[in-house]
């Protein structure tokens, strides 16, 4: 295996391995130490970040080996330096590359110039990363996917196409929510209906936040306005008022149902501070799973190289 810029680079059977060995590696915090012996990963952010930095950072110091942050100052990716010669050279001095993009395209232009793995730890379309410890959390609470129904509330953003990706793969029904302005990108969600119908999965859209959580068992959100969109923050507040996830919400779904937030979480915007703080909630949960999630990835990726 080589680069994971979405989902999709995974095959179903290997999504299932890496939530398998995500589950093995939280068992048991010592697997894997070693598989990054003498080894060292650049972490190529043009984004800040508090989880996808520090999950990288410390799981590459528990598997024995050295993660190394170039935030935006470091590189100006495509200002200082183009993205073909940022690439070339970090391959002549690191085993693996994370990098975090505003355009998906920069993270598609280091996979095809980099000569060591690249691993997408988010871009403007794709978060596969957290759609991996997003499946491991739910995995935990229900000890299944398959035919549990996810109901996700808010921006049609990268989030919620790997979240598409992976409930489709592995066959988990995703009930989706979005004013009719911020729906999932168009190409995305095509190819999401194709890939849910083949593996028996259903993935539905909504305007209204009530028909996509009504009996579900998880229940999902993210910020309304992400990095590089607080221009449009005033424009966005308005109109995903009636996309909150709140305790009337809450109360349509299943009544074993769990409550998913990426993080960071805007209280009293995608979410009220109660259902953060309320005994559904488990972002704290899924905020750990990212460690194990991205041991496992960098365990797959890097693991049988020498």
């Amino acid at each position: 295996m080589h680069d994971i810029l979405r989902v999709t680079d995974l095959s179903a059977e290997e999504l299932t391995a890496a939530l398998r060995l995500a589950a093995r590696c939280k068992r048991s915090p010592r697997l894997g130490q070693g598989v990054l012996a003498g080894r060292a990963l650049a972490l190529v952010f043009q984004k800040p970040s508090v989880r996808t930095r520090v999950s990288f950072e410390v799981a590459a110091v528990q598997m024995g080996g050295t993660a190394i942050y170039l935030g935006p100052e470091d590189i100006q990716l495509n200002h200082r330096e183009p993205v073909q010669d940022v690439a070339r050279t970090l391959s002549r001095y690191v085993d693996g590359i994370i990098v975090r993009t505003f355009g998906h395209e920069d993270a598609e232009a280091f996979a095809r110039w980099a000569s060591v793995p690249v691993i997408n730890g988010l871009s403007a379309l794709h978060h596969p990363c957290q759609a991996v410890a997003d499946l491991l959390t739910i995995h935990e609470r229900f000890g299944r996917l398959r035919g549990l129904t996810v109901g996700y509330v808010g921006d049609g953003n990268n989030v919620l196409h790997s979240l598409m990706e992976a409930c489709g793969m592995l066959g988990v029904h995703l009930r989706v929510a979005t004013p009719a302005r911020y729906r999932p990108d168009r190409a995305l969600w095509a190819d999401g209906l194709v890939r849910a119908k083949r593996h028996g999965a259903t993935l539905i859209w909504y305007d209204d936040s009530r028909d996509a959580v009504r009996g579900a068992q998880v229940l999902y959100t993210d910020v309304w306005a992400s990095m590089g969109q607080e221009h449009e923050r005033a424009v966005r507040l308005k109109a995903f008022r009636s996309f909150q996830i709140n305790a009337g919400l809450l109360k349509l779904a299943a009544r074993t149902a769990i409550v998913l937030h990426c993080l960071p979480a805007h209280r009293g915007e995608e979410i009220t501070a109660d259902v953060v703080e309320g005994p559904r909630s488990v972002v704290f949960d899924q905020a750990e799973n990212r460690l194990h999630a991205q041991k496992a990835l960098l365990m797959m990726v890097l693991g049988e190289k020498r």
